[in-house]
């Protein structure tokens, strides 16, 4: 069954809105190999773009979806960085601005100390990505795409959270889909009444909500606080949601559909490099699924390959797949480990 049906004769396929930022991974290449062990003990870095919708910009590109993006970069090189980056990808920047009062990108610092063990040491001082306005949403441009996906990280502060929630208005207005990837990161927020409050208005509107079960919990503390999976999906199908995703790490996860249904898939087994970016593989490998049309449980096959395949990878951005690569990841898996190996 098709639960979201895409307005085929829009030309951009997908708009992105929120976090991108500047990615420093210890260095892991044929020159270069910084093995297991603490941030403060790493010599030599690679720099790559990163934050979740711009990953995910770049997924979905590479699977050959147009995809646009709308944000705010710093006006200084590491804003040049991202532009071009965007620009050789294929990804449309006609909406992507400049910072005017020294705002910066964001820079992340990886940790990885073991394949089970990460964490990220993250810069986020008068931040360039907060600094999206609602005179820089543009309704034509929403018109013109088949789903805007919004990343809970730009509800965080103003003028970010506005310019999100105006994005959501006209894309509704315009019968253009919302995808909400909740995308919760601690920094920024003040308290968690203000995340529930932002996520949940967000989560109304969206026909696609995607996110771990704290995720979903952040978003429903001030509704209904306590709710199983299950439950939550029901809450949220009761509003606008056709696809609820509820996603639990190494324990896999879960999509409920509008019509009772449920599929669920766990991880393909790989020895990780890191504990991150797998959620961005996930989200482009399941979006593309659903722009080809196919079954939940083969887009979810999809992205939980794609999860895996990055969370082995040194970063989150220039390895993203293309779908000829993930067929070929699923193959192999399923010729090592069994056929169902993924599926629950």
């Amino acid at each position: 069954m098709k639960y979201i049906t895409f307005d085929e004769s829009r030309p951009m396929d997908l708009v992105l809105l929120g976090r991108v930022a500047i990615d420093f991974n210890p260095a892991y290449n044929d020159q270069v190999k910084e093995e297991f062990k603490p941030l403060k003990k790493v010599h030599m870095f690679e720099k790559f773009v990163g934050g979740s919708p711009a990953n995910i910009a770049v997924g979905v590109t590479r699977h050959g979806l147009k995809a646009g993006f709308i944000g705010k970069v710093s006006d200084d090189q590491f804003g040049d960085f991202v532009v071009e980056y965007f620009d050789g990808q294929g990804i449309d920047t006609s909406h992507i601005t400049r910072c005017t009062g020294g705002e910066k990108l964001g820079l992340t610092f990886t940790e990885m100390l073991s394949s089970k063990e990460s964490s990220i040491l993250m810069y986020r001082n008068c931040i360039a990505d907060l600094q999206l306005h609602v005179d820089d949403i543009d309704e034509a441009y929403i018109r013109n795409a088949k789903a805007i996906l919004i990343s809970g990280t730009s509800l965080a502060e103003s003028p970010s959270r506005e310019a999100a929630i105006k994005a959501v208005m006209l894309a509704k207005k315009n019968d253009t889909k919302v995808i909400f990837d909740i995308d919760y990161r601690a920094y920024n927020w003040k308290n968690s009444d203000e995340i529930s409050v932002y996520y949940s208005m967000v989560a109304k509107e969206a026909d696609i909500i995607m996110g771990s079960r704290e995720e979903f919990d952040l978003t429903e503390k001030l509704i209904r606080p306590g709710m199983n999976d299950k439950e939550s999906a029901a809450l949220w199908q009761k509003y606008n949601a056709k696809i609820v995703v509820i996603k639990h790490g190494m324990e896999g996860s879960t999509a409920y559909t509008c019509d009772g249904q449920s599929f669920s898939i766990k991880p393909f087994p790989v020895e990780a490099r890191k504990g991150f970016g797998g959620g961005d593989g996930y989200g482009s490998g399941f979006l593309y699924g659903l722009y080809q049309g196919w079954e939940i449980i083969d887009c979810l096959e999809f992205g939980s390959a794609e999860a895996s395949m990055m969370v082995r990878s040194n970063n989150c951005s220039d390895d993203l797949p293309n779908p000829e690569e993930v067929a070929a990841f699923i193959r192999e898996e399923k010729e090592k480990f069994g056929e169902m190996i993924a599926r629950v």
